[in-house]
């Protein structure tokens, strides 16, 4: 959960209680200096000072508009976050399991198309995998499994007839079990 880091400045804009009204009066709400003044009963020159300091902390945004008369001000984020800390987490969550959702989609995908294999590492593997008289198979291998630890599907033909467009694809299960791990978490977190 992100933290709103308080400086010194922070505490002395809070240390009042008339710029702690002020806060308040602006919660949800975009005003001008004389809204404020109406709402707070208090002077405009002494509304303008503790709208000044609120903003050097960064309480506070300043909407200045070129050729307007008015200028607004509302919460910033920081403010936001100060009288509501609550909403700060629920962005978060949310947007965790909307990213979690997303990974866990884009990894699947993966594992549905898997990935193209380079055309010699394709050929010694297959050579090496089913040769009976290969040095490998007789002494690595003895039992005649495959070396490839992935399931590989060779999409056209066979790989001694393979041109360069009929590449095998490895499906490396990594993929499936990320995809579904970003499924359930974002499916967690949804609840």
């Amino acid at each position: 959960m992100p933290k709103v880091t308080l400086d010194m400045n922070t505490f002395k804009a809070l240390a009042s209680d008339t710029r702690l009204q002020i806060l308040r009066s602006l919660d949800g709400k975009k005003m001008n200096l004389q809204d404020l003044s109406r709402v707070t009963k208090l002077n405009k020159a002494t509304l303008h000072e503790h709208l000044q300091k609120l903003h050097e902390a960064g309480l506070v945004k300043k909407n200045e508009r070129e050729g307007h008369k008015w200028v607004y001000y509302k919460l910033s984020w920081k403010g936001e976050g100060l009288l509501h800390p609550e909403n700060t987490r629920i962005v978060v969550m949310f947007t965790a399991t909307f990213v979690a959702l997303a990974v866990g989609i884009i990894q699947l995908i993966k594992y549905v198309k898997g990935y193209v294999v380079d055309r010699i590492v394709t050929q010694t593997y297959y050579n090496v995998s089913r040769s009976e008289d290969s040095i490998i198979n007789e002494t690595v291998n003895p039992s005649n499994k495959t070396v490839c630890p992935y399931n590989v599907t060779f999409p056209y033909k066979s790989p001694p007839d393979m041109n360069i467009y009929d590449t095998p694809v490895i499906h490396d299960p990594v993929f499936q079990w990320i995809g579904i791990a970003c499924l359930v978490l974002s499916g967690i977190l949804l609840a």
